[in-house]
């Protein structure tokens, strides 16, 4: 009961910071405040668990899921489309209240527990669980600087009303830092497991090899989003990352495990009927063959066959981006369109469980890097390439064959048109396919071709991580996905895409200085200097 108590105070205190900066110096001068002093290892592993769960969605679709991984993620990689007349972020549009709920969400509870899980760790020289605890802060802090670019970081629970945003290109720098740190301490602690965190770590069990392994993924990750903006440095990172050794094979996957007392988020917003498959995804997955369609999607409730592939039953079909509200309310896309897989919509089941770092990206970035003449660690463009869609096969469950049987990773098929799409904007035409891109290796293609189907076979596997895929997406241009049928923000085009979200409405309250002097930043940073607009594009975004 004890430890339960101390549980509370800190989940409460950390709930009850209203932004990143309302009323800390009130916090800072309360004696009954929560201080690293009253945790112990019991209450901390409670701490530690807390901070995987909500920065994961698995505390309910109200923490975030909804209004940014659902509403903006998910929309802009074009995995889905809105079907529900009133959510306009498919149109483009920056809706100030759910960005307001998403960031601070992260930073007035999420965030929290992310630094006393560290500052516990560094305070008590847990060095295993000290380790864990700054993987996983750059993991989390790493999808928010990437939708918005200049973010608070360093001064993070600074105890003062201004809480400073830091540079894109210092937060980068600050998170290879992190990494080599926690890289520098696991590689002493080979074959042990947390004693105080096996039981709360939900992704690995406490295994600090696997969270080694988790730990340089994502190093490689962050250092190829640095390609095109600080080559030398990426160069320099990803080379390091896989010579530290990273996920190589699905048994060290980093997913976290869901209950019925912490579900998959999708398996409580995918009951609402609130979006549909993109046409995107049926395009590139029919074209394809693609097997993996069956765990991702299923069947339309009304499909139509007449643009099924020949000898094929297709019966997943795609929504167009970007509807009017008028067609969102007049056509039944519900029933058109396909849904999640049935996994993610049964109601109150755990669902699946929910990605973190999986061993195909780590394949497809090594890909990347020797296109660019890396060191690798070994291991041609291609056989990395067909490496890492075997792995995104056989974690879905397949072989290499296609929806014929036949071979997937030697197939020449490309992307299909994906038919009619049944709405009243546009004309009754079945556009053609957005790419033209093989499965196929083109060993004699260009260096772009090949670029394009490594980062096309990324975004297939990848679902559901949207956050990743909206960032390759700006990061490479790739893949060649439809635009919208229209846009509502002025300063985004249809044929365009949002470069990056805007910050949120609270901070020009509770952080006004600090906020302005971050758009300063964020100009600075970026090669198109617009303000804070979705038209800025971030630090990294030089291609």
């Amino acid at each position: 009961m004890k430890n339960l108590l101390k549980l509370f105070i800190v989940l409460l205190i950390a709930v009850n910071f209203s932004s990143c900066t309302d009323e800390f110096d009130e916090i800072n001068k309360n004696p009954k405040a929560l201080t690293l002093a009253s945790l112990d290892a019991a209450s901390y592993g409670f701490v530690f668990k807390k901070s995987i769960m909500g920065p994961s969605y698995l505390q309910g679709a109200g923490n975030g899921m909804q209004l940014i991984h659902s509403l903006y993620f998910d929309i802009y990689a074009n995995y889905w489309a809105t079907t529900t007349p009133n959510f306009l972020s498919d149109r483009y549009v920056m809706v100030g209240s759910w960005l307001n709920g998403a960031f601070n969400s992260f930073y007035a509870s999420e965030a929290a527990q992310i630094k006393y899980s560290e500052d516990f760790t560094r305070t008590n020289d847990l060095k295993g669980e000290l380790a864990m605890a700054k993987i996983w802060k750059v993991w989390c802090y790493h999808r928010y600087t990437d939708a918005l670019g200049p973010i608070p970081y360093s001064k993070y629970g600074n105890f003062e009303k201004t809480v400073p945003y830091d540079k894109q290109q210092n937060i980068y720098t600050a998170f290879f830092a992190e990494l080599d740190s926690a890289e520098n301490i696991l590689k002493g602690l080979t074959g042990q497991t947390s004693g105080i965190l096996s039981k709360y770590d939900m992704i690995y069990g406490g295994k600090l090899d696997k969270w080694r392994k988790f730990g340089n993924s994502l190093h490689l990750r962050l250092g190829m989003r640095l390609k095109y903006a600080a080559p030398t440095v990426a160069k320099a990172e990803c080379e390091k990352a896989v010579a530290n050794g990273i996920i190589s094979d699905n048994a060290d996957n980093g997913w976290i495990t869901t209950s019925s007392d912490f579900q998959n988020p999708y398996n409580i917003i995918s009951p609402w009927a609130e979006y549909r498959m993109s046409a995107d995804m049926e395009s590139i997955l029919k074209g394809y063959l693609d097997p993996r369609v069956a765990s991702y999607f299923k069947a339309a409730k009304t499909p139509d066959p007449t643009d099924d592939p020949a000898g094929v039953s297709f019966p997943y079909e795609g929504v167009r981006n970007g509807q009017t509200k008028n067609d969102r309310s007049a056509v039944k896309f519900d029933e058109l369109g396909s849904d999640h897989a049935l996994p993610y919509t049964i109601v109150g089941a755990a669902g699946p469980k929910w990605f973190v770092m999986r061993a195909f990206e780590g394949y497809l970035l090594r890909a990347e890097g020797v296109l660019e003449g890396w060191n690798m660690g070994g291991g041609t463009v291609q056989s990395l390439y067909n490496e890492g869609i075997l792995m995104s096969l056989a974690e879905n469950g397949y072989a290499d064959a296609n929806l014929k049987g036949d071979p997937y990773t030697t197939s020449a098929l490309v992307p299909a048109s994906p038919g009619i799409d049944k709405n009243t904007v546009i004309p009754q035409v079945a556009p053609a396919p957005a790419s033209t891109a093989p499965i196929a290796f083109l060993s004699g293609g260009t260096k772009e071709q090949q670029l394009e189907q490594i980062i096309t076979q990324k975004w297939i596997g990848l679902l559901p991580d949207s956050q990743e895929a909206y960032a390759e997406r700006r990061r490479t241009g790739y893949p060649k996905l439809y635009p919208r049928l229209e846009s509502e923000n002025t300063d985004v085009a249809a044929t365009s895409l949002p470069v990056r979200l805007t910050y949120w409405t609270s901070e020009y309250t509770n952080n006004k200085a600090a906020v302005e002097t971050a758009i300063q930043t964020l100009n600075g940073e970026s090669s198109t200097p617009n303000g804070d607009k979705a038209t800025t594009k971030l630090w990294w975004d030089k291609k």
